[in-house]
């Protein structure tokens, strides 16, 4: 199996083995900071848009539900990237203040902050309860209904890097914190919640089993020698069978959440459009399932980065429905 290996100078420097070669954060940023950065993720900046994707979405669907967009949903699409931001990284931090024991045995992240020793357990605390503070800070703006939403959001959140532990499928658990924005944003424009956010809801869930599981399959061998489960290592080679089930799970989903949410008054080319997102989401996702080799671990990242793009084009797609 091909391993994600530190570049030569990583001990020097503090660069993480996974992380994008020449990213900003190792490149521009000023070197007191980079420990924090590093520890964020901000030098891997997928997860980050993984988590706002599925906000997007839910803010998207919920204007073309009720065909009301104001300048408010302009500051809730920036509050979501910024609070995706912030809560991505307060999240990394938390799971890798629970996984500094783990990590230092497995060679994809036995350079991150912790395990290398760039931050200290205190240092680490104080960093992530200060971005979780700013997310606050953020949320509070929203209506009193998504304010409880982000609170509630916390649950899974802190669950998460435990789930490993007891369950084979630790990937629901991703799924449930990083596709919370889809219900939050929904509601921070409508001001309540419907079915329609909860099934994408449970569609974003999938997409998070499909492109995690890819993911996970970089750690298989050492994750069984220290005892971590995955889906990766639950499914072994059936994992394709699985990654077309979660597929055709999260574009049936989706669709029809968007069949949900497009007003009847609305134009059929409005709904067309709408429908065209998961259409080819799913063709996107189709492409990964393609090319997924399990005992390929480059490749295997470059698949799970490709997730971004995946997440886009229902976006792009959606956004487009609201000008027809």
């Amino acid at each position: 199996m091909q391993r994600a290996t530190p570049t030569p100078d990583a001990n020097v420097h503090g660069q993480v083995a996974d992380a994008v070669r020449g990213n900003w954060v190792d490149r521009l940023a000023p070197a007191a900071t980079r420990p924090y950065l590093r520890l964020s993720r901000a030098d891997r900046p997928i997860g980050t848009w993984l988590l706002l994707l599925p906000c997007w979405w839910g803010l998207t669907l919920a204007m073309l539900s009720d065909r009301a967009p104001r300048w408010e949903d302009l500051w809730i699409f920036v509050a979501c990237a910024l609070g995706a931001w912030l809560m991505r990284g307060a999240g990394c931090t938390w799971n890798d203040i629970t996984d500094r024991d783990f990590d230092g045995s497995v060679e994809r992240t036995r350079s991150r902050p912790l395990p290398s020793g760039q931050v200290t357990l205190k240092q680490a605390v104080v960093y992530m309860a200060a971005q979780a503070m700013i997310a606050a800070a953020i949320l509070l703006t929203f209506n009193t209904a998504a304010i409880a939403l982000g609170v509630l959001s916390l649950l899974p959140v802190a669950i998460y890097p435990f789930a490993k532990r007891f369950t084979w499928w630790p990937q629901v658990f991703l799924g449930l914190a990083f596709n919370w924005g889809a219900l939050l944003a929904w509601t921070a424009h409508t001001g309540s919640l419907g079915w329609q956010p909860l099934v994408l809801y449970v569609a974003g869930i999938s997409w998070t089993l499909f492109y995690d599981t890819i993911y996970a399959h970089q750690d298989t061998e050492d994750d069984a020698l220290i005892g971590i489960k995955s889906t990766a290592r639950l499914f072994g080679d059936n994992t394709p069978r699985w990654l077309r089930r979660f597929l055709i799970i999260t574009v049936l989903l989706m669709a029809v959440a968007v069949i949900g949410s497009v007003r009847p008054t609305s134009s059929p080319l409005s709904l067309v459009m709408a429908l065209a997102g998961p259409w080819f989401m799913g063709w996107h996702m189709l492409w990964q399932l393609r090319r997924f080799d399990p005992q390929d671990n480059p490749t295997l990242l470059r698949l799970f980065r490709a997730n971004r793009d995946t997440g886009l084009i229902p976006l792009i797609f959606f956004t487009a429905a609201l000008l027809v």
